[in-house]
């Protein structure tokens, strides 16, 4: 669905729908100040009767990134902030009634998921055992936005699924909670301009096609065109379109993103960012086919918070793709790098 402005009546009572379902959500909730604004629950984690290893997405890598910042010392468990999954009339303020019906299909989830077995499973086991841990991550998204807010810097350990749009899933990305999360600050946040930092080695086409001609939205895409999902329309709406070939080096990669981000503090001027921040960019991805190193992802992450926080601007970050075991362990060293470089306050004084 683009949310390009039109004077057709249909259109005006589509976004007066989309506004009203906004503020009647119960996802943006009140955070108390001693709260952290990590986002995180365990209703995040996928494990099925080991049906999550037949995908090579590491689907205990979000519950794995706090275990690591909690027995570091670097985040108390009491600190993370739990949200609520996304209902129904949440996910409607993008994606019609005839997508979501779809997801009672489980032909199609295992599609979306790229599972073929999720496929002979029953529905309700489909939407208990994989839909719901997406559904909360969706909540999870749209809550950072209201906490990066307040706070100035928000990170939910999962979300990011970049290549769902309104109206289609895919590459394991089941709701648009990008698009959501947006959508969600514009109306409940009185914000009109947001620019989405997209890192990830995959092209995020969701976001993409569902800001099509919006010129509220800015969409900085630094991905490797030669791998998944090859959506030659999406890469049409892409304000800044920042190429990586597959075997690109840290020091490339480094280098292209330095460029990138001053071209686009001189283009826009965002009151949110939204940091979609895989990992599928590591060295021996297998599906990100990139050579960036562990210390040069952090390297990344710093930069892109450096570019927000010395301009003021409240940032979220999401964690997206990342297909090695290894990806956990380098997002909470990340996370703590920006942590003791200041640029996020983890309540341990950057411990």
């Amino acid at each position: 669905m683009s949310s390009s402005s039109s004077s057709s009546p249909s259109t005006s009572d589509e976004e007066t729908l989309r506004r009203s379902r906004i503020l009647k959500s119960k996802l943006y909730l009140d955070v108390p100040l001693p709260k952290v604004p990590i986002v995180y629950s365990a209703s995040y984690d996928i494990a099925f009767l080991g049906i999550e290893k037949l995908h090579p997405f590491d689907s205990s890598k979000w519950g794995r990134i706090c275990q690591f910042l909690i027995s570091d010392g670097a985040l108390d468990k009491k600190c993370i902030v739990e949200p609520l999954e996304a209902s129904k009339d949440d996910l409607l303020v993008v994606h019609p009634e005839s997508y979501l019906n779809s997801l009672k299909s489980s032909v199609n989830v295992a599609r979306i998921i790229e599972v073929p077995l999720v496929a002979l499973l029953p529905n309700c086991l489909v939407q208990q055992k994989v839909l719901c841990p997406f559904r909360n991550q969706v909540g999870g998204t749209i809550l950072a936005a209201k906490l990066a807010k307040e706070r100035g810097w928000a990170i939910n350990v999962g979300g990011g699924f970049h290549h769902c749009s309104g109206e289609k899933g895919g590459g394991f990305c089941a709701y648009a909670d990008i698009s959501l999360c947006v959508h969600y600050a514009f109306v409940q946040l009185n914000i009109s301009r947001v620019m989405i930092i997209d890192l990830d080695a995959h092209q995020g086409n969701g976001h993409e096609l569902d800001f099509a001609g919006d010129r509220r939205v800015y969409i900085l895409d630094m991905y490797n065109p030669g791998i998944y999902p090859f959506d030659y329309e999406a890469r049409r709406y892409i304000d800044q379109k920042v190429e990586v070939m597959s075997g690109a080096t840290t020091n490339e990669y480094v280098k292209k993103l330095d460029e990138a981000l001053e071209v686009a503090a001189r283009m826009f001027d965002p009151e949110l960012v939204v940091y979609n921040a895989g990992t599928d960019i590591l060295d021996g991805d297998p599906l990100g086919r990139l050579k960036i190193s562990p210390n040069g992802i952090a390297n990344r992450d710093e930069k892109v918070f450096r570019f927000a926080r010395e301009r003021n601007i409240p940032i979220v970050m999401l964690t997206s793709g990342g297909y090695m075991k290894s990806s956990a362990r380098i997002i909470a060293d990340s996370v703590i790098n920006l942590s003791q470089k200041c640029l996020i306050d983890m309540g341990k004084n950057g411990a």
